[in-house]
């Protein structure tokens, strides 16, 4: 079987394809394996918890008690455990295939699937991919694949349909995250302290502003602009936080790129986002070194090289997960994973808002709360041997932006790993053919939260 993409879900989908006993190759577009994770520089992990208690486990929790041991994860004072290292998250990943027996193809990008011709019933097969990479077009056969590029790429491809962004067509906001390195960050965690921004220690700094939400920030940022050293929208949204193993850098959520560029699946904008996010690192990496001390004498340590993307395509699935089933904390007969991240929505109008926030009447509010994301949303309709885990899995927009962080997309990957395993060695990679139970079942033996 093949993974085209070897990000945040691919990864695990991997892994947990070989580990199931399936010949798997990974194809990933860059040069290793962890995507928003990694090459997009997204740490640490935003938690998911109900009744504070993780909700994703599995394969996450060997992800995370891997990076611990080797250095690259922390667990922070009060019980966090999603603070971790995208560089040692890198290698972490990659042993975790290799062991497996999977294998990995990188610097290889998707071309077009192959559908088999001349086949009856309501759903095509992919019988092969074109690759591009070194070597020049290739077809690479398989008898089952998962599309985990994160924008759906080898679903629309292969004629499936998507929806795109909200009513009126707008993305989330894009950003590109960057690093300062050689910060003295006691220096900088006093100041935070003395500035309301209280932190646990130098080791687990989390500092953040936004216009109009009262960080004790803002101050300073409203001055910068006065003084031309920042844009007003590079204070749109601005937030920092602590690298385990990397001792004196601060890894940054943000720049925002501007309004217009919000698709991440349109190479034009795509690229036009890296130049606008290296513009507006300089511009912030200038405002750290001004105004917040201990960062006076700090340089650009990394800058991510891939553009973060929230939101571009989410096929159309058996199942359509909505804003309801969240709100109302619907369970399904076929769930692979809980979920109780809020519905998180970064506008590109400015802001970041969480359309429901954790006080309200619906059932989602209780502590205890969670509601399932069903094996269905990840079955794209017309294709019978492809499953799409991850941020572009079946969903409404607003959905779309709760289950979209990495946990999730780790858990949605294990199950589809497994899934499109079985499939493969048992219904000649029919993915609608597989034992819901049966796939539950192997998820909770091997840890899982279903």
């Amino acid at each position: 079987m093949i993974v085209a993409g070897g990000g945040t879900a691919g990864a695990i989908a991997g892994i947990a394809a070989a580990r199931a006993g399936a010949r798997v190759l990974v194809i990933e577009a860059l040069g290793s394996l962890g995507g928003t994770g990694t090459n997009a520089w997204v740490t640490p992990l935003m938690r998911n918890v109900s009744a504070g208690e993780n909700l994703n486990r599995g394969l996450t929790d060997e992800l995370k008690a891997r990076m611990l041991t080797r250095g690259d994860g922390a667990v922070d004072p009060g019980g966090n455990d999603n603070w971790f290292n995208p560089e040692g998250m890198k290698f972490v990943l990659e042993r975790m295939l290799l062991e497996s027996g999977g294998e990995v193809l990188y610097h290889t990008h998707i071309v077009q699937p192959l559908l088999a011709a001349g086949q009856e019933g309501p759903a095509s097969t992919i019988q092969a991919l074109v690759i591009h990479n070194k070597g020049g077009l290739q077809a690479l056969n398989a008898t089952a694949f998962i599309d985990a590029t994160g924008d759906a790429d080898l679903a629309a491809r292969a004629g499936v349909a998507f929806h795109a962004g909200d009513e009126d067509g707008i993305h989330q906001a894009m950003s590109l995250r960057f690093t300062l390195a050689g910060v003295d960050t006691a220096r900088l965690c006093a100041y935070l302290n003395a500035n309301g921004q209280g932190q646990t220690g130098e080791n687990f700094m989390h500092f953040w502003m936004v216009w109009g939400k009262n960080s004790t920030l803002e101050p300073l940022f409203r001055q910068a602009v006065t003084d031309g050293v920042l844009l007003e929208r590079d204070g749109d949204y601005f937030q920092g936080f602590s690298i385990p193993g990397r001792p004196g850098e601060i890894s940054f959520n943000c720049p925002r790129i501007r309004p217009e560029l919000h698709y991440g699946a349109d190479p034009w904008q795509l690229s036009a986002a890296q130049v606008d996010g290296r513009e507006a690192i300089d511009r912030l990496t200038a405002f750290c070194r001004s105004s917040l001390p201990g960062c006076e004498t700090t340089f650009i340590g990394v800058v991510a090289p891939m553009v973060g993307v929230r939101e571009s395509r989410r096929i159309v699935g058996e199942y359509m997960l909505t804003l309801d089933d969240i709100l109302d904390c619907v369970r399904f007969p076929d769930s692979i994973c809980r979920n109780h991240y809020p519905v998180d929505i970064h506008s590109v109008r400015g802001g970041a808002k969480l359309l429901h926030e954790r006080d309200g009447t619906a059932p989602y509010f209780a502590k205890d709360a969670y509601h399932e994301i069903p094996y269905r949303s990840i079955v794209p309709v017309g294709i019978a041997n492809l499953l799409v885990p991850g941020r572009a899995a079946s969903s409404s927009f607003e959905a779309q932006s709760a289950i979209r962080v990495q946990q999730n997309c780790h858990s949605m990957g294990e199950a589809a790993g497994i899934a499109a395993a079985w499939a493969a060695r048992e219904y000649g990679g029919a993915v609608r053919d597989i034992e819901i139970g049966a796939l539950r079942s192997e998820l909770k033996r091997l840890g899982g939260n279903v």
